[in-house]
This record gives C-alpha cells, sequence and structure tokens, in this order.
C-alpha cells in the first residue's frame, strides 16, 4: 500500500518549473511506488485526482569518496498532470 511517506521530494529544476505551468508536477518517490499508488496519494492527502502519470526508474549514481566506492539509492520519478484549473497550494513555488 503505498503512502506519503513513499515519496522523498517534489522536483524543482528550469525545466519542472516550466512544466508546473502547464499543470504538470514531478515527483521523486521510493522505487517501490507504483502509478496507482502515486494517484491514491494524491487523492487521499492533496484532493486531487491526476488525469494521467508518467514513471521512470533512475539508478543511483556510483560516486568514490576518499577512495571508497559506493553507490547512490535508486528512486522513481513520476510525471503527475493535473486537471485542468486544479493546483496544489503547498507544492507551488
Amino acid at each position: 500500500m503505498a503512502d506519503i511517506t513513499d515519496i522523498k521530494s517534489i522536483v524543482y529544476t528550469e525545466k519542472t518549473l516550466g512544466l508546473q505551468e502547464d499543470g504538470v508536477i514531478v515527483v521523486q518517490t521510493t522505487p517501490r511506488m507504483t502509478k496507482t499508488g502515486l494517484k491514491e496519494v494524491f487523492r487521499e492527502y492533496f484532493g486531487v485526482i491526476p488525469t494521467k502519470v508518467n514513471s521512470l526508474r533512475q539508478s543511483g549514481k556510483t560516486k568514490r569518496f576518499r577512495g571508497v566506492a559506493g553507490k547512490q539509492a535508486d528512486y522513481k520519478k513520476f510525471y503527475v498532470k493535473l486537471p485542468e484549473g486544479a493546483q496544489i497550494e503547498s507544492l507551488a513555488v
């Protein structure tokens, strides 16, 4: 069962701010989150039912720190299209 704690962050970059003007919010989540789970979270916590959800899986980067190899965490990124005129105040910049 998906929960609000599976959402790691809202992505705010130049590209995503341009998408927000068109009603698309970019969300970074844990790898176990699904499209239907994300729709449930948006309906339950924000009171908005997304019209479309696209997802992509990102593998964590391999980094070296003081000669020791490590790996950043994997995550999923979702592009959530909100209905026309719908806006979430707590997520707006």
